[in-house]
């Protein structure tokens, strides 16, 4: 079992910068991706970001060029970088991971951002 623990949402004005952190309960190396989502109010929840084990990574094109997906294998983290946000990024945003070990997928409880002046 992967406990995911996300953190840094909150409330930021259009063109601001948030950064989101997604800690895991063991190492990063065991995971074969690392994603973040996100789902707006009364909408399905969309693929964000990705990074994959070996450091590819892949982003929605609402969101490339603007957002950053980045780990930190030392603190068992994956983070988000998000600059220059929009009205259309408030959702609530969960991080996702594939563990090797347990071949299982695991999902954060999730953390709200919200952009608005």
């Amino acid at each position: 079992q992967v406990q995911l623990v996300e953190s840094g949402g909150g409330l930021v004005q259009p063109g601001g910068s948030l950064r989101l952190s997604c800690a895991a309960s063991k190492s990063t190396n065991d995971f074969t991706y690392m994603s973040w989502y996100r789902q707006a109010p009364g909408k399905q929840r969309e693929f964000v970001a990705t990074l994959l084990h070996l450091g590819s990574t892949n982003y929605a094109d609402s969101v490339k060029g603007r957002f950053i997906i980045s780990r930190d294998n030392a603190e068992n983290t994956v983070s988000l970088q998000m600059n220059s946000l929009l009205p259309e990024d408030t959702a609530v945003y969960y991080c996702k991971v594939y563990d090797r070990d347990s071949n299982g997928v695991y999902w954060g409880q999730g953390t709200q951002v919200t952009v608005s002046s």
